[in-house]
């Protein structure tokens, strides 16, 4: 069931081919219909089905000919992933404002954002999600945005609030055009988005080294008319890991995935909002700074 590095990918793609770890195959005493990655693909069957129970009463199966056994309980729902991404991004929401208000040091903001990206890594490559690992995340990673969004501030007035909209805006932007279908998520968009995400980020991380040893703003990917373009991008591929966020709780709900995966759906839901959140603040600023 790997991997579910939020970064680069999302769970799911991995086990035997299916989507969010829960695909092919619906879950128990459902029809296989309307499945994108059902079996005539080659791909394994839904690992959180339960086997068929020749013995038990109700409907027949329809693959095997035997009664099915009752659905189990403990599935993931809608509203749990809602009430998860509330508490994720509540917790996150309140270290943010702590920050802010307690006006803490720049150096204590990007170490509060270098805690968050390790826990953040730890949990990406952790066969379970840890709701006490991930709600750490969202503290160290509020006050890491509280402490830059003061910054941005100052440089732009109102640009945090701005870029909350901003977000708001992307995020149910990205909801409608999911719903209706505008958006289409399949193996190949994942491909593509988890490449040019991998793409966009050591492009980054070259321009920070640049930075680091040449001084000034490094290659020129984060100021000015280039650092603009790249801001748009930026959102662009958090509004495409908005998608496949969508597609993992999509499947997660259709095929029965365990009531625990609820967490990682509010983990990669709250990173996917951060990434934007981050990049539209960083256009604001350029923009107000031209």
């Amino acid at each position: 069931m790997r991997s579910s590095n939020p970064v680069f990918s999302r769970r799911g793609f991995s086990r035997g081919g299916g989507y969010a770890g829960f695909d092919p195959g619906p879950q128990a005493g459902t029809a296989a219909q309307g499945n994108p990655y059902a079996t005539n693909h080659g791909y394994a069957g839904n690992p959180y089905a339960q086997p068929t129970n020749p013995y038990a009463q109700g409907g027949p199966d329809l693959q095997q000919g035997y009664p099915q056994a009752p659905a189990q309980t403990g599935r993931m729902t809608i509203d749990d992933v809602v009430s998860r991404t509330g508490i994720t991004l509540g917790l996150l929401v309140i270290a943010a404002g702590a920050a802010w208000a307690l006006q803490l040091p720049v150096g204590v903001g990007f170490g509060a954002g270098l805690v968050a990206m390790v826990l953040g890594l730890i949990q990406a490559f952790k066969a379970r999600p840890t709701p006490a690992l991930i709600l750490a995340y969202a503290v160290f990673e509020g006050l890491f945005l509280g402490v830059i969004s003061q910054a941005y501030n100052t440089i732009a007035r109102g640009a945090p609030m701005q870029a909350v909209l901003g977000t708001i805006v992307v995020f149910v932007g990205v909801l409608v055009a999911y719903r209706t279908r505008l958006i289409r998520v399949d193996q190949r968009f994942m491909r593509f988005v988890v490449a040019a995400g991998i793409g966009f980020v050591l492009l980054m991380a070259v321009n920070l080294l640049f930075a680091a040893f040449g001084g000034g703003d490094g290659l020129g990917f984060r100021s000015g008319g280039l650092g603009i373009v790249f801001g748009i991008i930026g959102v662009v591929l958090g509004a495409a890991y908005l998608a496949l966020d969508f597609k993992q709780i999509e499947d997660g709900v259709r095929y029965g995935a365990p009531r625990e995966e609820s967490w990682l759906a509010a983990f990669g839901l709250t990173m996917s909002l951060v990434w934007i959140y981050t990049e539209i603040l960083r256009i604001i600023a350029i923009l107000n700074n031209d």
